[in-house]
């Protein structure tokens, strides 16, 4: 049976998005093609009907990654002022939440580590969706009138991935609870968010 091109493009899509998701949950070099083909509901078999090679697949599940990532940014630019979208971005960033889901959320804190052993065109998708979600950060902040903006959300996102990561590896809760609130409470003061200013 021959499938017409949309139908093609969505198979993709659904196997890239259980792809995004074991690389959450296992990382990128952990990732068993069998195992989200079938999660996909395909075969082995259809897998280079969609990717020239397993390097391939990774760097479009990264893609598909980043995809999402800046699907949870956008919707917290879509609600209101800058100041209130930055305000719901960081707090979702730096959330327990957040930092326990491990089926979706931003991929930095799961890819960071693995960016360098990664195959080039990984790397590549890497460091265009790292571009992408510090544009969509400076926007706001060039709204609220931050002067160079672009290297400021740099750093804000450089400062809530590392934050992210340390709450995901400490054991104690409290502990992790408390990494996440002081880099929020932190980044709202630098950028004048803070509800006391």
């Amino acid at each position: 049976m021959r499938y017409d091109a949309e139908h093609k493009q969505k198979t993709r899509e659904r196997v890239l998005k259980e792809a995004a998701k074991a690389i959450r949950a296992q990382g990128p070099h952990k990732v068993g093609v069998a195992e989200v083909m079938a999660k996909a509901g395909l075969t082995h078999g259809g897998f280079y009907a969609h990717f020239a090679s397993k390097d391939d697949f990774i760097a479009a599940a990264i893609g598909q990654m980043f995809v999402e990532g800046q699907e949870r940014l956008s919707q917290a630019l879509d609600k209101g002022s800058p100041r209130e979208a930055l305000e719901s971005y960081i707090d979702f960033y730096l959330s327990p939440a957040h930092r326990d889901s491990r089926s979706s959320g931003c991929p930095l804190p799961f890819l960071s580590t693995d960016a360098p052993r990664l195959a080039a065109p990984s790397r590549e998708r890497f460091a265009l969706g790292v571009e992408r979600l510090t544009a969509g950060l400076a926007g706001p902040l060039a709204a609220l009138g931050h002067p160079d903006a672009f290297e400021e959300a740099g750093s804000v996102l450089s400062e809530m991935v590392g934050a992210v990561t340390l709450a995901r590896a400490e054991p104690d809760p409290t502990k992790s609870d408390f990494i996440l609130a002081r880099s929020r409470a932190s980044i709202r003061r630098r950028l004048g968010l803070d509800r006391s200013s």
